[in-house]
């Protein structure tokens, strides 16, 4: 045999593999993709199918039982090497898992005429650790498409690429998904800074907002005396907290409006403990409650927080700073037997004084 006539047959054997029945798995061709992501990289590929057998049931002849064929290696295996070997990928990118949700082909004959049908569907997470070192996933989107297609029975080439075709076309709505998304989704967040505001309004209504420039009055108290009550007066005050936030290029603010304040109707006085004294004890309530708002705030801060659950965090130190505001207002009765120990009260006012003028609230 002469080297044309060798080459010749080599040829007409490669024409006939095409059309030969695909009894073997299907191996997935890698190509090199035309975009290079930016923002993440696949690091991991699971099989989440609800039946992970093969994933195709082809007509392969004429007359046949429908025959069973997997992707080479298993859709696991099969998927992440393609895409180690298609898509260029930066590790020092944030790492998503692919969760293949769905991956089928289903075949009908009609004579020597093939439909397919191949459905897939993948759903892409965020992978991620807490605080504590451990393991975190956050779920970022899905997509699924479905492709079909009709063939000669004897020819399967138009298998491989319509599954290589979905695979690409997941890949391609990531990096969508990813370039719209890294500057404003929280999941995608890469820092966090905290703002605060403060309510001081100075309003006519039942709420008295703390604010320096205006002091507590005996017109505040307007609720009737508790019957009974051996105490001079009784203020009722507390705090709360509003938030919100935004997020640009990549980095959360987390918008915290604080809110210490009075309720006039839940506060009382006897008329005639309408003294500057007792009402600078009064004042002094409300005092420790704004030190607690400082106090709060200087807990919630960008080293101290979670980007992955900050809300858990605010609401902890928040529950816990109220505790402190409860042990503190009990301290301050305590020491100064509700007012009644002018020593005791002094030493509360300059020490009081003191914590405030370190937050900048007093001069």
């Amino acid at each position: 045999m002469n080297r044309l006539t060798g080459f010749c047959l080599l040829f007409v054997l490669l024409e006939l593999m095409a059309f030969l029945p695909a009894s073997t798995p299907i191996r997935l061709r890698p190509e090199p993709l035309p975009f290079t992501p930016k923002e993440f990289y696949i690091a991991a590929v699971t099989d989440q199918r609800t039946n992970r057998g093969p994933i195709a049931r082809l007509a392969l002849t004429a007359g046949s039982p429908m025959e069973a064929i997997d992707l080479e290696g298993g859709v696991t295996t099969a998927i992440q090497q393609f895409i180690n070997q298609s898509l260029k990928q930066d590790r020092k990118l944030r790492p998503l898992a692919m969760r293949v949700t769905e991956c089928r082909l289903t075949e009908t004959a009609a004579g020597n005429r093939v439909e397919g049908k191949f459905t897939f569907g993948v759903a892409f997470d965020l992978l991620g650790k807490n605080d504590f070192g451990d393991a975190t996933t956050t779920r970022l989107t899905e997509y699924r498409s479905s492709a079909n297609y009709t063939r000669p029975i004897s020819q399967t080439t138009v298998i491989e690429p319509t599954i290589r075709q979905a695979i690409i076309a997941s890949l391609r709505n990531i990096n969508e998904y990813m370039k719209r998304q890294a500057g404003q989704n929280e999941k995608l967040a890469t820092g966090i800074t905290v703002n605060f505001k403060e309510d001081t309004r100075i309003t006519t209504d039942d709420t008295v907002f703390y604010n320096p420039d205006r002091p507590l009055t005996w017109d505040d108290f307007r609720a009737v005396p508790r019957k009974g009550s051996h105490y001079a007066a009784e203020v009722f005050t507390s705090f709360a907290y509003d938030g919100n936030s935004t997020v640009t290029n990549g980095v959360i603010t987390l918008n915290l409006t604080l809110k210490a304040y009075m309720l006039k109707e839940s506060s009382w006085v006897h008329d005639v403990a309408r003294t500057a004294y007792t009402l600078n004890h009064e004042q002094r309530h409300f005092d420790i409650t704004k030190i607690i708002v400082e106090r709060f705030k200087r807990r919630i801060q960008p080293d101290s927080l979670s980007i992955d659950d900050y809300n858990s965090i605010v609401q902890y130190q928040f529950i816990e700073a109220f505790r402190d505001m409860n042990r503190m207002q009990k301290q301050y009765d305590e020491e100064t037997r509700h007012g009644q120990d002018p020593l005791a009260q002094e030493r509360w006012n300059l020490k009081i004084d003191a914590e405030l003028r370190t937050f900048g609230v007093k001069k």
